[in-house]
């Protein structure tokens, strides 16, 4: 099944008791506010689908893994309500992620920013490839990862974000991402990766349910509260946008772009 989006695209399909989730857009797999609200309804569908056993997350094309979100759409931000919207929308599908039944595995075959970041600090299993390098540039426009932080910083510990977060213009290579845990496995190049995502998945598919289930619950005791968390997150960052530190920030990165 497709759901179109604008420039992008959800897929998703099952086989053999995998459920397979594929986002793109042109824009490095940047993530418009459509594409997310379509991404966390396929992550809860999957969840209460009967025939899935385990989740597999990728995004389509070689390069990024995903940009983070979308940059037309940040500065399009009027006012705090705007701000709210746009931020939480991470906040939903990492929620998504959170609350998913089954056992999410990532295939992480390229860079991931920001929002990117998170998305793969939520995945129970991310397996990479090198050149999957990450980055927090939140703070270089006068706001911060705020609403992936407890993602990232329940998968890496507080040092390791603390370090990603205050330093946003340092690219941090795939390897030292593997060694501070968001990483489970980093591969030399994709075959190698979508090898072991492979035998991962399959393995899973016949796992029983009921003991990933519990071990997901496991795993993710303590975050109960991320429903609220994270929209209180997204409001911070609704307002910091707005402010004249960040407006200017987003001006000279338009610039930029022209």
């Amino acid at each position: 099944m497709i759901q179109e989006v604008k420039d992008g695209y959800v897929k998703v399909e099952t086989h053999q008791q995998v459920t397979t989730i594929e986002f793109f857009h042109p824009q490095s797999n940047s993530l418009p506010a459509r594409l997310l609200e379509e991404l966390a309804k396929q992550i809860h569908a999957a969840g209460n689908d009967q025939e899935t056993r385990v989740v597999l997350l990728r995004s389509g094309g070689e390069r990024a893994f995903c940009a983070g979100a979308s940059f037309d759409e940040l500065v399009a931000i009027r006012n705090p309500e705007q701000g709210l919207q746009f931020f939480s929308g991470f906040a939903h599908v990492i929620n998504a992620m959170r609350t998913c039944p089954h056992l999410i595995v990532a295939r992480i075959q390229g860079k991931c920013v920001g929002g990117g970041v998170g998305i793969a600090a939520a995945a129970d299993y991310a397996i990479a490839a090198e050149g999957a390098d990450i980055k927090l540039s939140e703070l270089a426009i006068g706001i911060g990862p705020f609403v992936v932080g407890p993602a990232i910083e329940r998968k890496l510990g507080l040092s390791a974000f603390s370090q990603l977060a205050i330093d946003a213009f340092l690219w941090r290579n795939a390897d030292w991402a593997r060694r501070k845990g968001l990483y489970a496995e980093l591969h030399p190049g994709t075959e190698g990766m979508d090898e072991s995502i492979l035998r991962l998945c399959t393995s899973l598919s016949r796992a029983n349910p009921e003991a990933m289930q519990e071990l997901k619950k496991i795993c993710w005791k303590g975050t109960e509260h991320w429903d609220q968390l994270l929209l209180e997150r997204a409001a911070v960052s609704g307002r910091l946008i707005l402010g004249s530190h960040s407006q200017k920030a987003l001006e000279a990165l338009k610039k930029k772009t022209v």
